[in-house]
């Protein structure tokens, strides 16, 4: 087992472990959701509101660790393990840090999730843009689209551009953090055109391909 493995496990821990240790000071309902202005609109039973997180991220871990066992290209991964480890490692982070955010809300220690989220989401992107530039074809990690499964030239192109798109849409969603009124576009519109672009960038990539054939 190696060390971001390790991590992993700790972060998981450490978790569950906040969690049970604020339990008994949480009021009867925690704060469950937030609307677009960072204001709470939705509230849960504490037992099911604090735990529903921790629940989550063992089920998410768990699953991203068994996917690429089965996946048909699993010998690709040993290119990239270390950065799919990473991305596992870097949302249970963004787990715990909403998990605080829950814990924080509901003792009356509000942190307006639109400060903390654009800066969350927009590390989280940033890495995905690293991540995306190092993944080898499978199945389950990256940008798949017909296109890019179905041409490794394809993929590479697409991962390289996709790479720099999430990187640039996650340092315009830290910024968002500067305007917390529209923090929600400074995280939705790079996002979607980020998505959106890679998606079609794939397609035009595979004709190209196909007319140099």
């Amino acid at each position: 087992m190696n060390l971001i493995r390790i991590a992993i496990i700790a972060g998981l821990i450490l978790t569950f472990t906040v969690s049970l240790a604020v339990y008994p000071q949480l009021p009867d309902t925690v704060v469950s959701h937030w609307n677009a202005a960072g204001v709470p609109d939705g509230t849960m039973g504490k037992l099911a509101g604090i735990g529903l997180v921790p629940v989550i991220m063992v089920a998410l871990v768990a699953l991203l660790m068994f996917l690429p066992r089965v996946d048909p290209l699993r010998k690709n991964y040993a290119a990239f393990r270390n950065w799919y480890d990473g991305f596992i490692l870097v949302f249970v982070g963004f787990m715990l840090a909403v998990q605080c955010q829950i814990i924080l809300w509901s003792l009356s220690y509000p942190i307006s999730m639109n400060l903390v989220m654009p800066v969350l989401l927009g590390l989280l992107f940033i890495y995905i843009g690293f991540f995306l530039e190092r993944v080898e074809p499978n199945w389950f990690a990256g940008i798949r689209t017909p296109w890019t499964l179905s041409s490794a030239m394809v993929w590479k192109k697409t991962h390289k551009l996709g790479g720099k798109l999430f990187k640039i849409a996650g340092i315009v969603s830290c910024a968002g953090a500067l305007f917390p009124a529209f923090a929600i576009w400074f995280i939705l519109v790079p996002a979607l055109l980020t998505a959106l672009v890679t998606v079609v960038y794939s397609w035009y990539a595979f004709q190209k391909e196909g007319e140099n054939s």
